[in-house]
């Protein structure tokens, strides 16, 4: 994560090659990290590409589960590339795919406290600021423990909740769940 969060600082700098990329555009001249209105794009676009790859590697992994018969069978039908992925793959990974949803809903409230904490700045408090994050300013910066605590124990027991409520909803319409 130190690793990523570096890339992104260094790309993202006044001198970075993102930045002089953008201002060739005509776009915006300096620190684009330090900017509230671009550091919730940035952080989105740079969590897709993050978990992008391992994503792929379980859906291609759940891809090539499928049974080849049913695309012979497909093509002896006539059926084109886009109705396989209607009629065949898509079906044959719908489980993969929410149990993946399900894994990312259940941490919908503990948004990336490492990657914010290495990201932001004081300029960006009001856009960047997230529960984790608030909380760690609120305990360990202004000795707030107790509040911090019930704060940071709220936040657990909401992630539960739409972790049990989407796990539910998975199994009563998709037959498959995590438990």
């Amino acid at each position: 994560m130190v690793v990523v969060c570096g890339l992104i600082i260094d790309f993202f700098s006044s001198t970075g090659p993102v930045t002089n990329f953008i201002k060739m555009l005509g776009g915006p001249d300096g620190n684009l990290l330090g900017m509230p209105q671009y550091f919730r794009s940035i952080f989105i676009g740079t969590n897709l590409w993050q978990y992008l790859g391992s994503n792929s590697i379980v859906i291609i992994a759940a891809i090539s589960g499928i049974n080849q018969e049913l695309y012979e069978a497909a093509d002896i039908d006539g059926v084109g590339r886009f109705g396989r992925i209607i009629h065949i793959t898509l079906p044959s990974i719908s489980s993969t795919l929410l149990i993946l949803l399900v894994l990312r809903l259940g941490f919908l409230f503990s948004v990336n406290f490492e990657k914010i904490i290495l990201l932001y700045s004081p300029s960006t408090y009001s856009v960047s600021d997230v529960i984790a994050t608030f909380t760690y300013r609120r305990g360990l910066l202004q000795f707030d423990y107790g509040y911090s605590t019930a704060v940071g124990l709220f936040n657990s027991i909401l992630n539960f909740i739409v972790l049990l409520g989407a796990n539910k909803l998975c199994k009563s319409y998709a037959e498959t769940s995590l438990f």
